[in-house]
């Protein structure tokens, strides 16, 4: 191993393990009028840090080709967040990178759960009321049951799991939610 290669393979450790306590694969269900269930799966990754040692930040989307931004959490305590939310990124970028250099806590059953919705969402299995509601499910069962989710998606699955009409009758409070 040359020392470049070997300074490659930390650089990819010290992101791997930063992501572990500080980053988040998440889907996201936003109101989309434009779509068939009136829904759609936005899948993201993000990490935080403090403003401080933005330079964190700067150097994983670096490692990451560039792709994705670096924007204020909108807190008040001065916090940056590395998005991607692209899914050609997170495909050709984001998704590799774990794949190479994988997570060491539970984030990792949350990382492969993600890299899956994501895949499935490139071969279109979001466009039907059945993939649609199979892909909300298994976004739900991400990141430990997290605080923004909201009990009434699981309802709507379990009422009805094939049907896009369950998902659109949903409350304007609804319009997004977390998982």
């Amino acid at each position: 191993m040359t020392g470049a290669d070997n300074q490659q393979e930390r650089l990819d450790g010290y992101i791997s393990g930063y992501v572990d306590g500080e980053g988040c694969f998440a889907v996201a269900v936003n109101r989309n009028p434009t779509s068939r269930s009136g829904y759609q799966l936005v899948p993201e990754f993000h990490v935080s840090q403090n403003g401080d040692r933005a330079q964190v930040l700067g150097l994983i989307r670096e490692r990451f080709g560039g792709c994705g931004y670096i924007k204020s959490n909108g807190r008040k305590d001065r916090a940056l967040v590395y998005v991607v939310r692209r899914r050609e990124d997170l495909l050709g970028h984001v998704i590799p990178f774990f794949e190479r250099s994988p997570l060491l806590s539970s984030k990792q059953k949350d990382f492969e759960k993600f890299a899956a919705i994501v895949r499935s969402m490139a071969l279109g299995s979001h466009r039907t009321p059945g993939g649609f509601s199979r892909l909300l499910e298994e976004a739900l069962s991400m990141n430990g049951a997290g605080r923004y989710r909201s009990v009434r998606w699981k309802e709507l699955i379990a009422s009805n799991p094939e049907s896009s009409e369950t998902i659109c009758r949903t409350s304007e409070s609804d319009a997004s939610v977390k998982i």
